[in-house]
């Protein structure tokens, strides 16, 4: 079964900008887990190619601190159309009969500045990451990884407290 392909396309300052996700219907005991995709790695002269003028805004929460270097990490892990058009179709083909749903939104600019990136999130007992480029099948010429937090999501087998 091929899972329900949502793809927003438009009009972004850069060649990077697209976002994309997937939602698993059943992952580590837990329903609906909603992943985010991410490339973890990139050639310095990827970051040279970007002119980085106007791209990040002020920042979305008070207490956020703007960070250069941190600020240019999401718009790298971000995908190309190119990129994303083959994430989707591994995705199609390796794991379409585990999702409910591919979804794919450009990113907004300007982005807030002080968000954290994908790559900084850690591990721990409900946020994990999906190394794809470990999996055998892994044919992408990039690295993939996906981001999930378990907590956010509701148990596959629902338990009841009893009142005594």
């Amino acid at each position: 079964m091929i899972p329900i392909i949502q793809i927003q396309n438009g009009e972004i300052p850069i060649v990077r900008g697209y976002a994309v996700s997937m939602i698993v219907r059943s992952f580590k005991g837990r329903r609906d887990v909603e992943v985010h995709l991410f490339r973890p790695e990139w050639a310095p002269s990827e970051e040279k190619e970007i002119s980085w003028d106007n791209l990040f805004g002020p920042p979305a929460m008070l207490d956020s601190v703007p960070d250069a270097e941190k600020d240019r990490k999401i718009v790298m892990e971000s995908f190309t159309l190119d990129e994303r058009d083959q994430v989707i179709e591994y995705l199609k083909e390796h794991y379409s009969s585990r999702l409910d749903s591919i979804n794919s939104n450009p990113m907004e600019f300007p982005i807030p500045s002080g968000l954290p990136p994908l790559c900084y999130m850690s591990e721990g007992k409900d946020i994990g990451l999906i190394k794809f480029e470990k999996v055998p099948h892994f044919k992408l010429p990039f690295a993939l990884r996906g981001l999930y937090n378990l907590s956010a999501h509701r148990p596959l087998v629902e338990t009841r407290e009893d009142d005594n």
